[in-house]
């Protein structure tokens, strides 16, 4: 039984409403699948030539951000894609300007590097524009390369524009296929011949048999999220750069870090309140949502040279609010002194008393400080996270617990904890049944000492109240 099995809801006050009733007792979370390797596919090309749209249209879903402006994919961005049965990884890059400079240099780097690592890579070209300069020196460096090469000719929205993408045969990269990403025509034979290209395993496998657990690593712009994740992987994964907010789309990548294979995903930076978002924006902030609700732990990065923002607290909302194990590593800890240090600690204990059970850590992305000790933090916060105590266990617990002290009256009777059970896990969720409603304190009171007896650090914990309705007396 996982949450989604609980047809109720949390109210507001912290009790359980339900409509129907479920099972109690030793429930199981749901078990971590078998992690099977597949290959990977890069779709690569100059900006604004309609890679993400294509890699849309291949998933069948809106995952990569699209916007009507070259150059809003920037990072390599991971999607997992089936056809005809058969699994792949497609990975969508930033525009490839061999003169590029600055940031667009970061991002033609990520391009060459999803070349180097795939195992077949598509070619876009728009064909209403045909062969430019920087498609020519694309296809002179694919050329020298040993994996397979397939050309798509985008745009080609009908007949009429079926010599143009004959006229891209120049670029020698073989026969192109004409396709339009955006109404979907060519596509299924596109895919059929991707199939073709890729090998039934992947020429690169990152070595671990489990199933690699999901990491989302979030906060506000220019924290240090993609630095942070290139210095783990010991790779440029994702583009780093002093401009806030260069990652757009969520980066997924497979990193092995003490003997274990992780999946982190570098999200967006959050500016602003969903509400207020727009444009590109607007949808970086739903991939963002959506990767923390895909995540199991989130790391949140906090910029420890700088006060607490609001931004921060945002952040940390959103990950309480999904019930995701947490880990607040406080970056650029190599720009603190002493005096900053005092400052922080009363921040923490004023701006972040609510989750006092996440497990902290002092790194520095730019200098590799400490970054190893995230996995521990990550490993303890998902051990809690999983956490199921026994029900004959728990009652014993909360026996004693109420014993000593008793639940506040309420309406001058005193409620009484009849039982208690552990619904799920991940969070660890419990439901107590009960004769009376109990206040909001007492139920803190309880997390308090559910934390001191059974641990749980780095997860959060949620606590429901169910309260026994009164029987009306039988009518005569």
């Amino acid at each position: 039984m996982t949450d989604n099995d609980l047809t109720g809801g949390w109210s507001a006050d912290g009790t359980w409403s339900d409509e129907t009733e479920w099972e109690l007792g030793d429930i199981e979370g749901a078990a971590e699948g078998e992690f099977v390797p597949v290959p990977v596919l890069a779709v690569v090309g100059r900006p604004n030539v309609g890679k993400s749209t294509l890699v849309n249209r291949i998933i069948g879903r809106r995952e990569a951000v699209v916007e009507d402006v070259p150059g809003v994919t920037r990072d390599r961005v991971s999607y997992d894609a089936e056809w005809a049965g058969k699994r792949f990884t497609i990975q969508d890059t930033g525009g490839w300007e061999p003169s590029a400079k600055g940031l667009q240099q970061s991002v033609a780097r990520q391009a060459e590097l999803a070349m180097n690592t795939a195992d077949a890579i598509v070619v876009v070209v728009d064909a209403t524009v045909g062969a430019t300069a920087t498609d020519e020196a694309v296809a002179r460096v694919l050329r020298r390369s040993k994996t397979p090469v397939i050309l798509v000719a985008n745009k080609v929205d009908d007949q009429k524009l079926e010599a143009e993408a004959a006229a891209l045969w120049s670029l020698g990269l073989g026969e192109p296929f004409s396709v339009s990403a955006t109404h979907g025509r060519g596509t299924g034979d596109l895919l059929d011949k991707i199939l073709e290209a890729l090998p039934e395993t992947p020429r690169e496998i990152i070595g671990a048999t489990g199933g690699p657990r999901r990491v989302a690593l979030v906060g506000k712009p220019n924290v240090g999220k993609s630095s942070l994740l290139n210095k783990l992987s010991g790779d440029e994964r994702s583009v780093v750069h002093d401009v806030a907010g260069t990652t757009v789309d969520p980066v997924d990548s497979l990193v092995e870090l003490g003997g274990k294979v992780w999946r982190f995903v570098d999200t967006a930076g959050l500016r602003k309140r969903v509400i207020h978002a727009s444009g590109a924006e607007y949808y970086a902030s739903l991939r963002t949502r959506s990767a923390i609700e895909a995540a199991e732990v989130a790391v949140v990065l906090i910029d420890a040279s700088q006060p607490i923002s609001e931004q921060d607290q945002r952040v940390i909302t959103m990950v309480e609010e999904t019930g995701r194990a947490l880990v607040l590593a406080f970056n650029k800890w190599d720009l603190v002194d002493d005096e900053r240090r005092v400052q922080l600690e009363k921040e923490i204990d004023r701006d972040l008393q609510r989750v006092r059970w996440a497990l902290r850590v002092n790194v520095s992305a730019q200098t590799g400080r400490a970054v190893q000790k995230l996995v521990p933090a990550m490993e303890t916060s998902l051990e809690s996270w999983d956490t199921r105590v026994p029900t004959g266990r728990l009652n014993t617990w909360l026996r004693e617990t109420v014993a000593a002290t008793p639940p506040p009256m309420r309406g001058g009777r005193l409620p009484r904890i009849l039982f208690a059970t552990q619904a799920t896990t991940r969070p660890p969720t419990f439901v107590l049944f009960t004769t009376g409603f109990l206040e909001a304190n007492y139920r803190r009171f309880l997390e308090r000492r559910l934390r001191e007896s059974f641990g749980f650090e780095g997860s959060p914990i949620r606590i429901g109240v169910r309260v026994r309705e009164k029987r009306g007396k039988p009518r005569r």
